[in-house]
């Protein structure tokens, strides 16, 4: 069924406009008696069209529901800026498996090196795939690409979560010495191409986040989140 997110739901009529209502009625073809479900806050609701225009569509929004692909535990991805258009996969596939919130970083290491005014026009598009991919997998909520911060900002971020994760090819704990599965919120920082320095992660062991090894095998930037949020969904028994 169409899924489709809006900022809330008031009483028992949603009325949609601008590109959303367009795609209802020229896209998709829908007409009065038809089905969508709308997501608000990470609840669903079970709609009818009872009205529909080129521009607008007017439903009968039903009980919500809890979205049950919403994951019980926040985990944010804190990744640092990959080259060419990585990131882009990257949010596909981390907001389909699960996580709340993606923040690029920047760190040493990071061959590309956007500024402020190049990486916001990247944004638009970046929240647009995060976008689809949550109507994809069918998530109750819209997770947040959020402009980049530099790597002190994020450690300072992560310390306040109760499981602070940095990714070291070098070493560090097991996924299984994290008690990830008694956590609420978890944060998971990811470098670039040429991972992190040392220096980097000493200063993120000042802030309390802990190494994370993922074994021998030296997984691509753009491979390792998504190893390691499959592995915290699983352990947490959201996956």
């Amino acid at each position: 069924m169409p899924r489709f997110f809006v900022d809330e739901v008031l009483g028992k009529e949603v009325i949609m406009t601008g590109d959303d209502a367009r795609h209802i009625g020229r896209s998709l073809r829908m007409k009065i008696g038809d089905e969508i479900i709308i997501c608000a806050r990470g609840m669903d609701y079970s709609c009818e069209i009872i009205n529909i225009s080129s521009d607008m569509v007017i439903l009968k929004a039903g009980d919500p529901q809890i979205c049950l692909a919403e994951p019980n535990i926040s985990l944010t991805l804190y990744q640092a800026i990959p080259k060419n258009d990585k990131m882009e996969s990257i949010i596909q596939k981390s907001v389909e498996l699960g996580v709340s919130r993606i923040v690029p970083v920047l760190t040493n290491r990071c061959v590309s090196r956007p500024s402020e005014k190049d990486f916001a026009k990247k944004l638009v598009r970046y929240n647009k795939i995060s976008l689809e991919a949550s109507k994809q997998s069918g998530r109750g909520i819209i997770p947040e690409v959020t402009p980049f911060v530099k790597l002190e900002e994020a450690l300072k971020e992560m310390a306040k979560v109760d499981c602070p994760l940095v990714l070291y090819e070098k070493g560090g704990i097991r996924f299984t010495e994290t008690n990830v599965e008694k956590v609420e919120s978890m944060a998971i920082l990811v470098g670039s191409e040429g991972g992190f320095e040392e220096s980097e992660i000493t200063l993120a062991k000042s802030y309390g986040v802990q190494p994370l090894w993922l074994g021998h095998r030296i997984l691509r930037c753009e491979t390792a989140p998504l190893a390691a949020i499959s592995i915290a969904m699983l352990l947490t028994k959201n996956l």
